[in-house]
């Protein structure tokens, strides 16, 4: 038996239920290489972030038609969890049905095809094979440049943050992750993002001491007065209009 999940914090091999463990590449971010699925029985765990999401759909993709693929998926994230909390979880698992299969596979097409036109025309559709899919890839379209500033939901929530004043990485993050209704960010990732602020040829955020200081052009994005894309230029395709809740052309 074969456990799949999305980390090494996740303490499957705990739980008593014997198997290996393996722990699926980044698949939202691209990291690492396709993880090897040989197994006589393989129980995939996933929550029900972005995150997650992204790599249940890529699995069920590559595996769609296979016996012996059953799925435990839930609200709770699965990390904190002790081997007999995720123990507890056990009795949720089923076999994938053809739906879930069909499903992940047109989802994982729509989602690496890079068009989010594409991924509307799939959440106009029924996802309910899959019941946290359409909001985790409703979280996902708002990862692209707000029509109104430039800024994704992401970078708008971080300069929110930081406008507070006095935010160190430390206090940023954790509130950052209070604003998810699905927290899918790492550290790591959000780093990344708050460098792409601070980096670009018109900071929107500078490091002072320690301390995260939104600068007057972030300000400016930041009320809707200037907009981020146009103001470093960087070119984007499209755009998310939040108001229509729906993916318009840049």
């Amino acid at each position: 038996m074969l456990h799949v999940t999305n980390g090494e914090s996740v303490s499957l091999a705990d739980t008593g239920l014997g198997g290996e463990v393996l722990c699926w590449r980044d698949s939202l971010h691209g990291d690492g290489e396709p993880a090897n699925l040989d197994a006589e029985e393989i129980v995939l765990w996933f929550e029900h972030d972005l995150f997650d999401q992204a790599q249940l759909i890529e699995i069920l993709s590559r595996l769609r038609g296979r016996q012996g693929v059953s799925l435990i998926c839930t609200d709770r994230y699965l990390g904190p969890l002790t081997g007999e909390q995720l123990r507890e979880l056990w009795p949720l698992r089923h076999a994938v049905t053809d739906e879930e299969f069909a499903l992940g596979a047109a989802a994982w097409a729509a989602f690496s095809s890079g068009d989010p036109a594409a991924i509307e025309m799939l959440l106009a559709g029924d996802t309910s094979a899959l019941p946290f899919l359409a909001g985790a890839l409703r979280r996902h379209l708002q990862q692209l440049p707000s029509v109104e500033n430039g800024l994704s939901r992401t970078e708008r929530q971080i300069l929110e943050i930081a406008s507070e004043g006095g935010h160190t990485f430390h206090t940023l993050f954790p509130a950052l992750a209070r604003r998810e209704e699905r927290i899918f960010l790492g550290d790591d990732r959000v780093r990344d993002w708050i460098r792409g602020l601070v980096e670009c040829r018109t900071p929107l955020i500078v490091l002072e001491g320690g301390i995260y200081r939104v600068t007057d052009a972030g300000g400016d994005v930041l009320a809707g007065r200037a907009d981020h894309l146009r103001l470093n230029g960087i070119a984007a395709r499209w755009r998310w209009d939040d108001s229509r809740g729906t993916v318009v052309p840049a």
